[in-house]
């Protein structure tokens, strides 16, 4: 029988979907009860095997190794799972990376600061909850004529969907929020209830009765966000040393040499770059959302603009859109724009997304510096390689179009019809 071993911490939902498929194809697959994330996946055997250190991890028997959980999930699944014509395969993937682009960010967004894992941002909170809620609508149409995603039986589509919305379902989606939307709840709950997939989630494991909210005592916990605070009221309100304090004060030691280092502090990398000097991002930023386009916040744009200190890129999605409905397409750019924070300070862009002749995205970003901005840091560059970008010459007519139509929203855009766009600012 065909075996491998899976590298991953405890409660990872990426995790459980590797592991439901291979419950269900018969796969021998093992889950490495040593592995400690930040150190195991640090060592140099293990970087031998999985250069970038992510996990899941896979090392099948014959010496297969993979990442990403989804080709993971692939190669331990039987036929039904992946789907046996070609239409199927195709659909199984559409749906597996809709679970991916789609759900992933905005339930991490959404869930991550009431557990703790992350500060808490009202903006983006309320953006995943929008996220979540055209999501939902998406499934629900989708699902209101099928019990399964792809065809009749069970398949990575469902596996892949229903585990990433499931920290959703277990923290934050209370009933009230979840009424709306029956048949996600119905195929959800068939899904989780299977033997192969129970078996893969944690055992208790139970959907919310009341929406879990940002904890701020929790995130300084298991940040240490509040330690200097509260070593300052500790000295200010403990009394002269006394036999009784003593063992508290070795506590604080020992607190104050935690087992895990304090994480560096990330370098802005734009700052490299000599800063503009008659360019003011946040004076751009408001008159562009607050003047007319054409007779206000062009004419600032070029009497402003410094070439020598700046740069304009265009960039066309290369994927393929085909499959996707062209609400859930739109969705990619609202992925794409909650995850470029690092370059609020320094850039601006705005995503399009055309539906005629075919379907179609492009967008036009300016930023701070020469280099594209995404390439500047790991952090921006996760939905850029997915476009083909140039850098803009906006000395040239058709340059200076491509942009003016862009931060506009309107023009002829090459005979491509115009349907929604997303404004990066």
């Amino acid at each position: 029988m065909a075996s491998g071993k899976l590298y991953t911490y405890p409660e990872n939902f990426r995790g459980y979907k590797v592991q439901a498929a291979a419950n269900y194809s018969g796969y021998n697959l093992s889950v490495d009860g040593s592995f400690k994330y930040g150190t195991t996946n640090k060592t140099a055997e293990f970087m031998a095997k999985f250069p970038l250190g992510k996990v899941p991890a896979f090392e099948s028997s014959t010496g297969v190794c993979l990442n990403e959980s989804n080709a993971i999930a692939m190669y331990v699944a039987n036929e039904q799972l992946t789907g046996k014509s070609a239409e199927d395969k195709a659909r199984v993937v559409q749906w597996m990376n809709f679970a991916d682009q789609e759900i992933t960010p905005a339930v991490c967004t959404w869930v991550f600061p009431c557990m703790g894992f992350m500060q808490f941002n009202k903006t983006n909170s309320e953006k995943a909850k929008e996220e979540i809620l055209a999501v939902m609508k998406t499934l629900n149409d989708t699902l209101a004529t099928k019990t399964f995603l792809v065809g009749e039986r069970i398949t990575l589509a469902d596996l892949g969907v229903a585990t990433n919305l499931l920290l959703a379902y277990q923290w934050v989606m209370e009933p009230a929020f979840r009424s709306p939307f029956p048949n996600v709840n119905r195929w959800f709950e068939t899904v989780v209830n299977q033997p192969e997939v129970k078996k893969a989630l944690p055992k208790d494991f139970k959907m919310c009765e009341k929406m879990a909210q940002f904890d701020a005592k929790k995130y300084a916990e298991m940040s240490g966000g509040d330690k200097k605070k509260t070593d300052k009221k500790d000295k200010k309100e403990k009394k002269p040393a006394a036999k009784k304090d003593a063992p508290k004060k070795k506590e604080e030691k020992a607190e104050a040499d935690p087992a895990d280092p304090p994480k560096e502090k990330k370098k802005d990398a734009f700052l490299e770059f000599p800063a503009p000097e008659k360019w003011n991002w946040d004076e751009w930023k408001k008159t562009y959302s607050n003047e007319d386009v054409d007779t206000v916040t062009m004419p600032w744009f070029w009497q402003n603009w410094e070439p020598t200190k700046m740069s304009a890129w265009y960039g066309v999605y290369t994927e393929d859109l085909s499959g996707g409905q062209d609400f859930m397409n739109v969705n990619l750019i609202g992925g794409m724009l909650q995850r470029l924070d690092g370059l609020r300070k320094h850039g601006f862009g705005v995503n399009i997304y055309f539906n005629a002749p075919t379907r179609k995205m492009s967008a036009v970003y300016i930023c701070r510096g020469p280099k594209l901005p995404f390439s500047v840091s790991d952090d921006l560059n996760v939905d850029a390689p997915s476009y083909d970008w140039r850098q803009l010459d906006l000395t040239k007519d058709s340059d200076k179009l491509t942009l003016t139509e862009h931060f506009s929203c309107e023009g002829k855009y090459d005979g491509f019809e115009y349907y929604d766009a997303k404004v990066f600012k």
